[in-house]
């Protein structure tokens, strides 16, 4: 019986870094149904056939539209490549259910490297399991799964922000370093426990340049750095680490609070301390500045 190549084609961040491209870092991702891009590279007839890597992982069944975020990668004589660019269209089928129609999806390359631009969809994931998708990239159809969770690991809009410290240049909490970009970035002066429902909005963005796993923290912080200086004082932004040290994999305190299972994500928490929106995975400046108005009142 032939495998089914939605099946064949799920794609894990782990299996695609870690098999395909070089991988810096060690925390868990559960995206999409557990797959392995080498051995369909390895079929693969065509070495320009892409390949989908889902970098969303937290998706869960609701009502409302959710947010899902992905890459293109496609097999060369280097191994996997980014290759994301083409316009690409996707539909969405639930378990036991229809196929949606085909919408275009929306690329954010601001700043982003080349090739790794995003694509960002949002479907409504109405129930638990394993949903098919089906992209279209210059006319090849670029089949895979998504695992949709009963209920969110990570906090989400609507709930009040945990007010738990982190990581400040006088207080580490025991990490080091507390950045690991080069050189440091300058969002380490507060902590979260100190500015969160303190009567300003705040960004809290969580990554790790140096050991982040899909490569994508260390563009997502400059650009945040870059983008978030339009706003002036009207935002408090925050850097928190993932890692507790340079090596090992012990991770920063505040992520328990948050319950962060992956790398990047951006929260907007608004000046009383309620979560108003988050993005993960990877994102662009596009994506970083309709969070940031949305935090501030713009339209």
């Amino acid at each position: 019986m032939p495998l089914d190549p939605y099946l064949d084609r799920a794609v894990s961040r782990r299996s695609f870094l870690g098999k395909g491209l070089a991988a810096a870092g060690g925390l868990a991702v559960a995206g999409v149904a557990a797959g392995a891009l080498t051995d369909a590279a390895a079929a693969a007839p065509n070495p320009k056939t892409f390949f989908p890597l889902v970098l969303s992982s937290d998706l869960y069944a609701s009502p409302q539209p959710q947010r899902l975020v992905f890459a293109l990668a496609h097999s060369s004589a280097k191994g996997m490549q980014y290759a994301s660019g083409p316009a690409v269209a996707a539909r969405f089928q639930g378990p036991g259910g229809s196929w949606s129609a085909f919408a275009p999806t929306a690329f954010d390359r601001a700043r982003l490297p080349k090739g790794r631009g995003v694509y960002v969809a949002r479907p409504v994931f109405d129930q638990p399991g394993v949903w098919r998708v089906e992209a279209r990239a210059r006319d090849q159809k670029v089949p895979f799964t998504l695992q949709v969770n009963t209920a969110p690991v990570t906090v989400v809009p609507g709930m009040a922000a945990p007010r738990a410290a982190s990581p400040t240049r006088t207080d580490t909490l025991g990490v080091d370093p507390i950045c690991t970009r080069d050189p440091m970035c300058p969002l380490h002066t507060q902590s979260l426990s100190a500015v969160i429902g303190a009567g300003k909005p705040v960004a809290a963005l969580f990554a790790t340049p140096a050991r982040c796993q899909s490569q994508y923290c260390a563009p997502v912080l400059d650009e945040f750095l870059d983008v978030v200086k339009d706003y002036g004082d009207q935002i408090v932004p925050v850097h928190t680490e993932i890692y507790q040290a340079a090596t090992g994999t012990k991770l920063v305190p505040t992520l328990d609070a948050w319950h962060i299972e992956s790398e990047p994500w951006l929260f907007g928490v608004d000046a009383t301390g309620t979560i108003q929106s988050r993005i993960d995975g990877a994102f662009g400046g596009t994506e970083m500045k309709a969070l940031l108005d949305a935090l501030v009142g713009k339209q």
